[in-house]
C-alpha cells in the first residue's frame, strides 16, 4: 500500500507539482515551494496555492482532492482496474485512491502524472482492431474472462464514462495503432467508444449524429470520426487534453468543485456563473450556454458534473473545454442531471431565455434558432447515416417536433 504519491504537471516541462499523503484515512497534499514560484493555479477553489499541508475534509472522492479525482477511472475504467488486480491476486477493496493513483502512473487524461507508478507498458506500432476490442469489452462486463484485459487496461487511459472506450492514434486512412506510445508522424490521439450491454446497436451512429447536430449548432466540439467496420460503427473523438504529443491540464467541474456526480446538483445558473468567475471572459459563458440549449433540444439529459470541464491554456488561463459526451439520454429519473433554474424534467424555451438575460448572453435567440435548424438536420442525418435499429430514433423526433 502506497503512502506517499509524488504528483507531476507535464506542459512544455515536467513540474514537480508537491506530494499527497495518506495517514488515518485521511489525504494530505502539500505544494513543493518550487512549484508555488510558477504560480500555476491548478485547482484553485479545492486546492489554493499555499505553502501549508492541505486537508481534504470530505469524502466526495474517497477523501481524494478533485483535481487529483479527475486523473482517476470511474466506471468503465474502474471496472477493468478492478478485474485486472483481481487477476493479479489482490483484493481491490483493500487498495487506497493513492494506490489507483500509482496504476494511473503517466498514462491518464490531462497533464498530471503520479509516481511511483506500479506498471510500465512497451507498446509497439500495433494495429488495432475494433471488433476484437469490443466483444472483449463485452466479455469483460459481463463478468466472463477475458484474454484481452491487459490490453483493454493500456488502451483505457484512466477515461471516464459507463461505455466502454480506447485511446487510440488514428491516422487520415483510419488507420488504428496503440494510443499510449509517442505519436507517431501522421497519427492523432482519438477516443474510440463501444456499445455497452445495455445500447443498441446504432449508439455509435447516433453520437456521431450528435456531434454533427452540435457542429451546426455552433459548439466547439473536437473532430468526430464514426469507424465503421463489417460488423458494427464506432464513435471516435479527437482528444483535447493532448496538442500533438503535448498535454494539457484538464479540470472537470465536480473536481473542481467538488460536486458529486453520480447525483444531480448542478444548476445551468450555477455553471455559468463558475464559467464566468473561473475565466472572466463572457465568450465562455456563450460557449457553455450553447450547450445547455443544445442538451435540452436533443433530450442530452446526462448532463451531469462530470461532463463539463475547463482547460489551462498556454498563458496558464481557464477556457471551457470543448464539448463531449453528447448523445440521447434518459437522465435520472427522466430528469436531466443538471437543472435549468431548478427545472430538470420539463425545461423549456422559457427557461433557456431566463438563463441568457440573467447571464447577459445578448444573442441568446440567435443561438436558439441556430440550434433549432441544426436539430432539424437529425431525421435527414439519420438517413444518410443508416440509423435503422435506435430505439432512440423515434423518440428523438418526436421531442425535437414539440419545439
Amino acid at each position: 500500500m502506497i503512502s506517499i504519491v509524488n504528483v507531476y504537471l507535464n506542459l512544455d516541462v515536467k513540474l514537480y507539482v508537491g506530494r499527497l499523503a495518506l495517514k488515518n484515512r485521511k489525504i494530505y497534499f502539500e505544494y513543493d515551494k518550487s512549484f508555488l514560484k510558477h504560480g500555476i493555479d491548478i485547482s484553485p477553489y479545492m486546492l489554493p496555492l499555499k505553502e501549508k499541508i492541505l486537508i481534504c475534509e470530505d469524502r466526495v472522492f474517497e477523501g481524494l482532492f478533485g483535481v487529483f479525482s479527475d486523473s482517476l477511472p470511474d466506471g468503465w475504467g474502474r471496472l477493468l482496474l478492478d478485474r485486472h488486480l483481481v487477476s493479479k491476486g489482490i483484493n481491490y477493496k483493500d487498495i487506497t485512491p493513492l494506490d489507483r493513483l500509482c496504476y494511473v502512473g503517466k498514462y491518464g487524461m490531462g497533464a498530471l502524472t503520479y509516481e511511483p507508478f506500479y506498471e510500465d507498458f512497451e507498446f509497439k506500432e500495433q494495429k488495432i482492431i475494433l471488433d476484437d476490442l469490443a466483444d472483449s469489452a463485452l466479455e469483460i462486463i459481463h463478468g466472463d474472462s477475458s484474454t484481452m484485459l491487459d490490453t483493454l487496461l493500456t488502451l483505457e487511459g484512466s477515461s471516464a464514462g459507463a461505455r466502454p472506450k480506447v485511446m487510440v492514434q488514428v491516422d487520415q486512412n483510419n488507420h488504428i495503432i496503440h494510443g499510449a506510445q509517442q505519436l507517431l508522424k501522421g497519427y492523432e490521439h482519438y477516443i474510440v467508444k463501444f456499445p455497452n450491454s445495455s445500447d443498441d446497436s446504432d449508439i455509435g451512429k447516433t453520437e456521431y449524429i450528435y456531434s454533427l447536430i452540435a457542429r451546426y449548432a455552433g459548439i466547439d466540439i473536437p473532430q468526430t470520426k464514426l469507424f465503421q467496420t463489417s460488423k458494427n460503427a464506432y464513435f471516435g473523438i479527437k482528444r483535447f487534453d493532448r496538442v500533438g504529443d503535448k498535454r494539457v491540464h484538464i479540470h472537470s467541474v465536480a473536481g473542481l468543485t467538488h460536486s458529486d456526480f453520480r447525483m444531480p446538483v448542478l444548476d445551468y445558473d450555477e455553471l455559468l456563473t463558475l464559467t464566468f468567475h473561473l475565466t472572466k471572459d463572457i465568450n465562455e459563458v456563450i460557449k457553455l450556454y450553447r450547450v445547455a440549449v443544445f442538451n435540452l433540444f436533443m433530450h442530452n439529459r446526462d448532463d451531469h458534473a462530470k461532463n463539463f470541464s475547463f482547460l489551462l491554456d498556454a498563458n496558464h488561463q481557464w477556457k471551457l473545454a470543448p464539448a463531449y459526451d453528447l448523445t440521447f439520454s434518459h437522465g435520472p429519473g427522466g430528469e436531466h442531471s443538471t437543472t435549468y433554474l431548478g427545472e430538470g424534467k420539463n425545461p423549456t424555451i422559457k427557461h433557456l431565455e431566463q438563463l441568457a438575460k440573467k447571464h447577459t448572453v445578448k444573442n441568446y435567440k440567435q443561438i436558439i434558432e441556430q440550434t433549432k435548424d441544426a436539430v432539424s438536420r437529425f431525421e435527414y442525418l439519420a438517413k444518410d447515416i443508416g440509423v435503422t435499429t435506435s430505439p432512440y430514433k423515434d423518440t428523438i423526433k418526436l421531442f425535437i417536433s414539440s419545439f
